[in-house]
């Protein structure tokens, strides 16, 4: 019984692991413009739903030592991941004075090109390539709204050098007073099929096929950055709040360990 004891103890140890790293990851993160906060869901997993049922029998007499080899799988339960989950609730703007940061004041996406295919962010804290592209910090071209699967070349927004730069709260931009087009925003209908890709960017999630369509009348607002919506009080509330349980799972796994020392040193030998 000791040995079947410390595998849930470890599941448990290595579950709350996981969550101190998510939520290290948020710490780090907090000052990460648009940044959106992950959190780790777990749930119990049974042995016995492996099981067809009439394999397992789970017997309904007082409980004996014997009666315990005869569960077949019944008695085990472990802590199972179910999966990391990004919480997208808007974060605060603040404003930066810069004519190329633009906001996102509500729902959407603005799509990006990038070497992998065309892929999502909030972060709009934009700039200028050497050829006058609207770009990511990365260097991706920043999509002005186009027919959709047009090609993404097509839809980039370039800049002359010949009139002050503005974005109207709508989505259009300007050079003085000719109008380059408008940001392509996107609405994603079921936000838990994107996945994050690195760089402040999203993607869907494989085998899901994307579900979105164009903001006619978007929110921006230019000389603004959305903040992470990373509180740190709850992040390190829930780090000191995880540490609790993940010492309390070594120990009782260090406990499993000893009981089971004790039935192979002392019960055994005076068998």
């Amino acid at each position: 019984m000791a040995i079947k004891g410390v595998y849930t103890a470890l599941s448990g140890a290595m579950a709350q692991s996981t969550k101190l790293d998510t939520i290290a990851n948020n710490l780090a993160n907090v000052n990460t413009p648009a940044f959106k906060r992950d959190q780790q869901l777990f749930q119990e997993y049974l042995t016995a739903n492996e099981k067809m049922p009439e394999t397992t029998q789970i017997p309904r007499d007082v409980a004996a030592i014997e009666s315990f080899y005869n569960m077949q799988g019944g008695d085990k339960s472990y802590v199972d991941t179910k999966g990391t989950f990004t919480d997208f609730s808007q974060g605060g703007l603040k404003p930066t004075g810069n004519s190329l940061d633009v906001a996102i004041d509500g729902k959407g996406f603005f799509e990006i090109a990038t070497p992998g295919g065309v892929k999502l962010t909030r972060s709009g804290n934009f700039t200028l390539d050497g050829s006058g592209q609207l770009v990511t910090k990365e260097g991706y071209p920043v999509l002005r709204q186009g027919e959709a699967g047009s090609d993404p070349a097509g839809r980039v927004i370039r800049f002359t050098g010949n009139g002050a730069v503005a974005i109207a709260d709508n989505g259009d931009v300007y050079e003085g007073t000719e109008n380059l087009g408008k940001l392509s925003l996107v609405n994603v209908n079921n936000p838990d099929s994107l996945q994050k890709t690195g760089s402040s960017l999203y993607t869907f999630k494989p085998n899901i096929a994307p579900d979105m369509q164009n903001i006619a009348n978007p929110s921006l607002k230019q000389g603004f950055l959305e903040t992470s919506n990373v509180n740190i009080v709850q992040e390190m509330t829930d780090m000191i709040s995880t540490n609790r349980v993940f010492e309390s799972t070594q120990k009782a796994i260090s406990a499993y360990d000893q009981m089971a020392d004790k039935m192979i040193n002392v019960v055994g030998k005076t068998n």
